[in-house]
């Protein structure tokens, strides 16, 4: 038997030296290795020394080059391409991000001044070239809506907007490219329907939550209450709920968005009407006290068009 295994032990260790000594000329000629020794002038020997780092390099950049997208990187660690630095004399990797894990991280970092309650997720993606001028009226709102993202100090003066008009003109649209807009400015904004945060502050009684829920809308640095006036009308929700978050963000100097079907008349008309039915003059009292509040806080803006969801 043994005089079988000598002559196959030297076999594989030729066979392995063969495939190391075609390993290594591959690592040393391949472009982006040949371009690091050369720009850094790195001697032979220091190259041999550091075969290693130089596969790795070599093998990591050869994935970014057939890049199958950030979710199925290859690489060791997804999204990240490899460098490689001289220090004392000896070759180093070390990773940074890839342009996809930048972008990545950078729409994260942008969301995370966005919050949104109960809206659809393509909304945090509008922006203010997304929305249409085809009329007088929605350029007007476009316009006082950058107006507004351009003078906006949140804790120094609590100036907001009250865009109202029929459905499907492009409200909802609207109020989603300020909180885009804001996000680029690293200012943090909450978009809240309406009607489902009602349902919510109520489900809150019963399971202890409410005033936590009610606490982080009201102290938002910039609110956006879209479509006020869908949700039914209570004493509760009046008083409790707009009265207390109105309150707080007109002293806080807090800015608040709005947005509706209805004019402010017609929304003062809704907040005097309770689920009892009519219109009595103490809960016109309240309502005009609610609308008192919300005029002192915004700039009325109109908006007129066609019923985009209709299309």
């Amino acid at each position: 038997m043994d005089p079988i295994k000598k002559p196959l032990d030297r076999f594989q260790d030729n066979r392995l030296q063969e495939r190391l000594s075609r390993l290594r000329q591959e690592v040393l000629e391949h472009p982006y290795v040949q371009r690091f020794l050369e720009e850094e002038k790195i001697d032979e020997e220091t190259a041999e020394a550091s075969l290693n780092e130089l596969y790795e390099y070599k093998q990591q950049w050869e994935n970014c080059s057939r890049c199958p997208g950030l979710d199925a990187c290859p690489n060791l660690m997804r999204g990240y391409q490899p460098v490689l630095e001289v220090h004392r004399g000896s070759i180093h990797t070390v990773y940074q991000s890839c342009p996809l894990k930048k972008r990545e991280d950078e729409q994260r970092r942008h969301q995370s001044f966005m919050k949104s309650l109960y809206l659809p997720k393509e909304m945090l993606k509008v922006r203010f070239e997304d929305v249409e001028k085809d009329n007088t009226t929605r350029t007007k709102a476009k316009l006082a809506a950058l107006a507004f993202c351009a003078e906006i100090a949140p804790g120094e003066k609590a100036d907001g907007l009250y865009i109202h008009g029929p459905f499907g003109v492009g409200k909802t649209f609207l109020v989603s490219a300020i909180a885009n807009e804001l996000a680029d400015n690293e200012m943090e904004t909450m978009l809240v329907y309406t009607p489902d945060f009602i349902r919510e502050l109520k489900a809150g009684i019963s399971d202890g939550s409410y005033q936590e829920k009610l606490d982080n809308v009201k102290r938002a640095p910039v609110l956006i209450l879209d479509d006020i006036g869908a949700e039914t009308m209570s004493a509760w929700v009046r008083d409790e709920v707009f009265g207390a978050l109105l309150q707080f963000r007109m002293m806080e100097k807090l800015p608040t968005v709005f947005t509706s079907n209805f004019d402010l008349e017609e929304l003062e008309m809704h907040l005097s009407s309770t689920t009892k039915g009519g219109v009595e003059k103490v809960e016109q009292l309240k309502a005009g006290r609610i609308m008192e509040r919300i005029r002192h806080l915004t700039e009325e803006v109109a908006m007129e068009g066609k019923n985009r969801r209709r299309q």
